[in-house]
C-alpha cells in the first residue's frame, strides 16, 4: 500500500471475490443520480467525487448481472468484513479493508452516509439487488460495501 499515491484510479481487485477489471469514469445523469458503467464486465468509479486513496468517500459502482448473467458485482455480497480491496491508481496499489456490507432500498438510499465527507481514506462499492422490479426493470434495492483504507 502507498500513502501517496496519484493518478487517476485505473483498475479494482477484490481477491476475494475474483474481481479484477479496469475502471470506467462515470458520472451523475440528468437526474442527478450516479450512472452505470456501459459495460456489464467493467466497475466505474465516480469521478466527481473523491479519488480512491484520498482523504473522504471514493465511489465505485458495478452491475449485479444483466440479461446475460452475472455481471462484475454480482459476487459483492459475498464480501465479509476485514476482506481485502485493492485499487491501482496511478501505478500504485491503494488497499482497502471491509468494515460493513450495507444493503439499502433505493427509495430511501442514504446519500449523505455514502457520499459524505469523512476523515479518513475510504472507498465506497455499490450495485443493486434484492426485489428484481419487472414492471420498472430495475432492482428495488443497493448494496454498499463500506472499506477503509489500510
Amino acid at each position: 500500500m502507498t500513502t501517496a499515491a496519484s493518478g487517476r484510479p485505473a483498475r479494482l481487485r477484490v481477491g476475494a471475490i475474483g474481481i479484477d477489471t479496469p475502471l470506467e469514469t462515470l458520472r451523475l445523469g440528468d437526474d442527478g443520480a450516479l450512472q452505470p458503467p456501459k459495460s456489464f464486465a467493467k466497475a466505474g468509479w465516480y469521478a466527481d467525487g473523491t479519488v480512491p486513496g484520498d482523504t473522504g468517500p471514493a465511489v465505485i459502482a458495478g452491475h449485479v448481472d444483466s440479461r446475460g448473467g452475472p455481471a462484475v458485482f454480482y459476487r459483492l455480497r459475498e464480501l465479509t468484513v476485514g476482506d481485502r480491496i485493492d485499487v491501482v491508481r496511478g501505478g500504485s496499489t491503494v488497499r482497502f479493508t471491509v468494515t460493513a456490507l450495507r444493503w439499502y432500498p433505493k427509495a430511501g438510499f442514504p446519500t449523505d452516509e455514502v457520499y459524505g465527507p469523512t476523515p479518513d481514506r475510504q472507498l465506497r462499492l455499490i450495485t443493486c439487488g434484492g426485489v428484481f422490479d419487472r414492471s420498472l426493470r430495475s432492482y428495488r434495492d443497493n448494496l454498499v460495501v463500506y472499506a477503509v483504507a489500510g
